[in-house]
C-alpha cells in the first residue's frame, strides 16, 4: 500500500471515530441527563427536534463512516505488527456492531416512534407511557454506542502508539 493512503484512512479513521466517541459521551453525560429534567411534553417535544435535525450529511458521515472506514485501515495494516492489526480489527468490529448496528436496530426505531407521534394532541397518559416506552431503553441502548465508541478509539491509538 502506499504510504500516503495508509496515514490518510489511519488519520480519518482516528478522527471520525474520536468525534464520534465525543458526541456519544456527551449525549451521556450532559445532553440525556439535562433532558431527562423536563417533564414528559419537554421530554419528548426536545428529544423529537434534536433527532430531526442531527439528520444531516455531516452527521452521517461523522457517525457511520467508521463502519466501513475502519474495516479498511484494518486491511491496510495488515502486515503491521500483530498488535496493531488486531486492535485495528477489533476497533472495526466493536465500532460496526457495538455503535452501527446498534443504531439502525435499536435507536432508530425508538427515534421513529417518537418522530410519528404529534406530541401537541397526546394525552398526558400517553406521553408519559411514550417516555417509558422511549427514554430508558433509548439511554440504554445509547450508552453501549458510547462505550463501544470510546474504546474503538482508544484501540486506533493503541495500535498507533504501539506500531512497531
Amino acid at each position: 500500500m502506499e504510504p500516503n493512503f495508509k496515514l490518510i484512512v489511519l488519520t480519518l479513521s482516528i478522527l471520525l471515530t474520536g468525534l464520534t466517541a465525543g458526541l456519544c459521551f456527551t449525549w451521556s453525560n450532559a445532553v440525556t441527563p439535562g433532558l431527562g429534567r423536563l417533564d414528559d411534553l419537554g421530554f419528548l417535544k426536545a428529544f423529537q427536534a434534536m433527532n430531526r435535525s442531527i439528520l444531516n450529511p455531516t452527521f452521517i458521515i461523522v457517525f457511520m463512516g467508521p463502519c466501513l472506514l475502519l474495516f479498511i485501515n484494518a486491511f491496510v495494516f495488515k502486515n503491521s505488527s500483530q498488535f496493531t492489526f488486531t486492535s485495528y480489527l477489533v476497533a472495526a468490529i466493536l465500532f460496526f456492531t457495538g455503535v452501527g448496528l446498534v443504531t439502525i436496530f435499536k435507536n432508530v426505531p425508538l427515534n421513529e416512534i417518537l418522530d410519528k407521534t404529534v406530541l401537541e394532541t397526546a394525552s398526558n397518559f400517553e406521553l408519559t407511557e411514550l417516555r417509558k416506552t422511549f427514554e430508558q431503553p433509548w439511554n440504554r441502548w445509547h450508552m453501549i454506542r458510547t462505550v463501544c465508541s470510546f474504546t474503538s478509539f482508544a484501540l486506533l491509538v493503541a495500535g498507533l502508539l504501539f506500531n512497531k
